[in-house]
């Protein structure tokens, strides 16, 4: 049987914004341009304020972007500002960005990035992480905000 190793990310942030239909690629752009690695764009409608402009008074549908964006803690704010300012969000109708805490995030890492890490004792591999001189997991998680563990696999 092989064992597999589980990366988990803690000290991440999900930043969600809903724009205008034609507007996802600059806004995704300038985060980009702030340190975000990526981001995830589906399509939505939406009413609200501006699109009850129709002849009659009555609401129409709207076609919306939303974007999706995994960001560490430390970027947050300065990708969030990013996006904000790129999508005149400070402007009516031109859309909403929030931020949402998530507990625990888990995707592909690199080897060559888990080994910078492990050089500098910021994840525990193997036994290590076992040894009774280790932090509990949750002291561990709050100060390091990465950390690895293993399961059958």
């Amino acid at each position: 049987m092989s064992t597999r190793d589980t990366i988990v990310l803690t000290d991440v942030a999900l930043i969600t914004a809903s724009v205008p239909s034609g507007n996802a690629d600059k806004v995704v752009k300038a985060a980009q341009d702030a340190g975000a690695q990526g981001a995830s764009i589906h399509y939505a409608y939406g009413r609200g304020v501006r699109e009850r402009l129709g002849i009659w008074g009555l609401a129409i549908e709207a076609e919306k972007e939303v974007i999706n964006i995994v960001v560490s803690s430390d970027q947050l704010d300065r990708i969030f500002e990013a996006m904000y300012l790129a999508g005149n969000m400070d402007m009516p109708g031109m859309g909403f960005i929030w931020v949402t805490p998530l507990e625990k995030a888990g995707t592909f890492v690199p080897a060559d990035i888990l080994r910078r890490l492990e050089a500098r004792g910021e994840i525990k591999t193997g036994d290590e992480r076992r040894a009774p001189e280790l932090p509990s997991l949750e002291e561990y998680q709050d100060e390091h905000g990465l950390f690895r563990t293993s399961g059958k696999g």
